[in-house]
């Protein structure tokens, strides 16, 4: 149940000067507040202060009631949000799986007419009262479970979202969306039943080829990465769907985002060059090499890879790229004394296709962290341990 006492002015002041103070000390100090514990208010700090960058729109918003810390955590950020909202349009979209409804309020910009769906009533009962703050008026809240909401209402929507969740942690593990609630290849007749376009978020952590196979109407996917860390997968679902559509990266940084787009169905087909490294390296960012584009963006950048595991790329001549982009100073063998009649004690370390760490080469080498020199420790065309000597662009 929802305290509105926490929405009381003094409270709300409280919350904002202690944003950056010690939770642990207020709670052992404890608050004067009546009719509100004190663990209640940190919580409204701890997860008010996860807002800060995440979301902005909420955090510099008056009276906005915050849930737990963690569903702040599995939500997307408004960044994701306006971007996935960007791919579609209509009169009505239902949101089943709503959750703290930051996705709602962005397809709420997109769509006349918006239904979030939520099972834990007291997260519908604070998306609702927080809508009201932020001054949205074409998003209604219901207080039940998505499918069953499905099952019961006549309704045809124009787009169907949903969000599944894990039903059981298994991180760095290979997951199924058999394994997620709702079970989204378990009902996708009943979604296709309410709406001809269907728009999937999974986790990065699920592989591209079983989503495809568990899913099977897949017309489009978009590979969404912030600040090049993938965030989330969105499956474009469509009754009509053929095999061969289009994968689509985005990688949002604060000055721009990266795209780069490119046809699954050719990727396995096509044929790259390789090449010793020449005057530039390129090294995609998260979202291309999350979606396997490794022999896409060599053909369609005329690039020359380095070698058919290192997923490094070169050119004699610049151009524009969508990822990190690197001038070769120096190309010499991996061995401990070619390294050290360099003398550089501060780089920047990445490996690609290597079999030693990031760390156990700055122990073994005593390079500290930083600088303006980047090190590509990689393996070249000919099997031969490599290291470039970069700097950046």
């Amino acid at each position: 149940m929802l305290n509105t006492l926490i929405l009381n002015t003094e409270i709300q002041k409280f919350i904002t000067d202690n944003l950056n103070s010690n939770t642990t000390a207020i709670l052992l100090k404890g608050t004067a507040f009546k009719g509100v514990e004190t663990r209640a208010i940190v919580e409204q700090i701890e997860a008010k202060k996860k807002c800060e960058t995440k979301l902005k729109t909420w955090y510099n918003t008056p009276n906005i009631y915050y849930p737990n810390k963690l569903n702040i955590e599995q939500t997307s950020s408004e960044q994701t949000a306006h971007y996935k909202a960007s791919l579609i349009s209509g009169e009505t979209l239902i949101d089943i799986t709503g959750g703290f409804g930051v996705d709602c309020y962005a397809f709420s910009k997109h769509f006349k007419q918006v239904t979030h769906c939520e099972i834990n009533s007291d997260l519908s009962e604070i998306v609702t009262h927080n809508y009201k703050q932020l001054q949205i008026d074409n998003i209604e809240t219901i207080n039940e479970d998505g499918i069953s909401y499905l099952k019961q209402t006549p309704q045809v929507f124009d787009w169907i979202y949903v969000d599944p969740s894990r039903r059981h942690d298994s991180k760095g593990k290979v997951f199924f969306l058999n394994d997620c609630l709702p079970n989204v290849p378990e009902h996708l007749e009943l979604l296709f039943k309410h709406a001809n376009n269907i728009l999937v978020k999974t986790s990065p952590l699920l592989d591209i080829a079983i989503g495809i196979d568990e899913l099977k109407y897949v017309s489009a996917l978009h590979v969404i990465a912030l600040n090049n860390d993938v965030k989330e997968l969105l499956w474009v679902l469509n009754k009509n769907a053929t095999d061969s559509f289009t994968i689509h990266t985005a990688n949002i940084t604060k000055s721009k985002i990266e795209t780069f787009n490119f046809p699954m169905a050719a990727e396995g087909a096509l044929y790259t060059v390789y090449s010793e490294p020449l005057t530039y390296v390129y090294e995609p960012n998260s979202a291309i090499l999350k979606a396997g584009a490794f022999n896409s963006i060599a053909n369609q950048l005329e690039l020359f890879k380095l070698q058919k595991h290192s997923h490094l790329y070169t050119s004699d001549n610049y151009i524009a790229f969508p990822g990190r982009v690197f001038k070769i100073e120096k190309v010499i063998p991996f061995n401990k004394k070619a390294i050290q009649k360099e003398r550089i004690d501060k780089a920047n370390i990445t490996t690609r296709n290597f079999s030693e760490s990031v760390s156990q080469l700055r122990k073994k080498l005593k390079i500290k962290d930083g600088g303006d020199i980047y090190l590509f420790f990689t393996t070249d065309l000919n099997a031969h341990k490599i290291v470039l000597i970069c700097a950046k662009l």
